[in-house]
């Protein structure tokens, strides 16, 4: 028998620094000290979450139709099947997280070849007139008496808007499980007692929950032995690199150069240009460049009523030609043209007919 707690999860609300919105990236060296991998969680934090439990007999086929870029399962109980469209299935046992890369469908099942009609899933299993965490759907319902063989699915389905999120999916492959036995248990085991329970505040700690059980299971995909983690991620482990990666995360706009970027790292300008070219794969510069052009790609679709010299402001650039070009070189089109595609109007501000 399965007990199935579903969550889609909205992203979080803008937020502000300063004064000013803020829907996507922050830049201030104010903030605490940023890395690139927590830099692109930015989009895909859990927020108002839903969830909703039923309770199925075997066999069980639940199709998970959202389409949502980037899901999260985690296994409380028993076992199952997840069976990616067009990919090889995936057994997971109690204790097992598996990410799927979207936006095919998906389906959890007890068994491959299982003779049970799938069952769609997606925002409509669980709605908050529905009635919150308790409700159940009715599917061969057993009461409050969960089965000793029950399987308990723990899904958050998350949106991963905007080029900073793309850059976290470009990392994942379409189908990765973490086992059990790292730092994910002791999120699992809070998630688990908080499910269990239907108390004020509830809402609110399952979506952090869920936003930390993310971050754990990425760090031991990434961290396993034998693992390719993007060159971004790895550079974390040398205390030079990763320091340099660091503050041009929490600094873009700041006006780098190698020297002084070597400077506040406390090492030569030879040895931060070699070593990190050795680990990220490029010279620091254009990793800052690829990284601006980047925040300005999502400013540009989110800030509709800034003007591309504002935008350039934003990332560094005080010539909003300069900007313009290195948008160019790096995306392929130019500010104004990328703005358009995404759906924002254009606003040149200093820039007009941009091309």
């Amino acid at each position: 028998m399965v007990l199935l707690v579903m969550t889609p999860i909205l992203a979080a609300p803008p937020r502000t620094i300063h004064g000013q919105e803020a829907a996507s990236p922050v830049y201030s060296s104010n903030l605490a000290r940023v890395d690139a991998f927590g830099d692109l969680f930015r989009g895909v934090r859990a927020q108002g979450s839903l969830f909703g439990s039923s309770t199925l007999s075997a066999p069980w086929s639940l199709l998970f139709v959202d389409g949502a870029p980037l899901t999260l399962c985690t296994v409380l109980e028993g076992s199952g099947w997840i069976v990616p469209e067009g990919r090889a299935p995936e057994h997971v046992a109690a204790g097992d997280t598996v990410i799927v890369r979207g936006p095919a469908p998906f389906a959890f099942v007890d068994e491959i070849g299982t003779a049970a009609e799938p069952i769609e899933c997606g925002e409509e299993c669980a709605t908050p007139e529905q009635g919150g965490t308790l409700h159940r759907l009715g599917w061969n319902d057993c009461g409050p008496d969960i089965p000793a063989d029950a399987t308990t699915l723990i899904v958050g389905a998350y949106p991963v808007r905007g080029e900073i999120g793309r850059r976290l999916l470009d990392a994942v492959p379409d189908v990765l499980r973490v086992a059990p036995g790292g730092t994910t248990d002791a999120v699992r085991d809070l998630l688990a007692a908080e499910v269990a329970v239907d108390a004020p505040g509830q809402q609110v700690v399952l979506d952090r929950l869920l936003d930390w059980m993310l971050v754990c299971t990425l760090r031991e995909w990434f961290d396993r032995p034998g693992g390719e983690p993007p060159a971004w991620y790895a550079a974390h482990r040398d205390p030079v690199v990763g320091h340099a990666v660091a503050l041009l995360h929490a600094e873009p706009a700041a006006p780098w150069t190698v020297s002084s970027l070597a400077d506040r790292t406390g090492v030569s300008r030879a040895t931060l240009a070699k070593r990190f070219a050795e680990l990220v794969g490029e010279p620091p510069l254009t990793y800052l460049t690829r990284w601006r052009m980047t925040l300005a790609a999502d400013l540009l679709a989110e800030r509709e009523t800034a003007t591309i010299a504002e935008i350039a402001r934003a990332v560094g650039y005080s010539d909003p030609f300069g900007f313009s070009a290195a948008f160019k070189r790096i995306r392929g089109v130019s500010p104004s043209e990328f703005r358009r595609t995404t759906g924002g109007p254009v606003h040149a501000g200093g820039l007009a007919g941009s091309r």
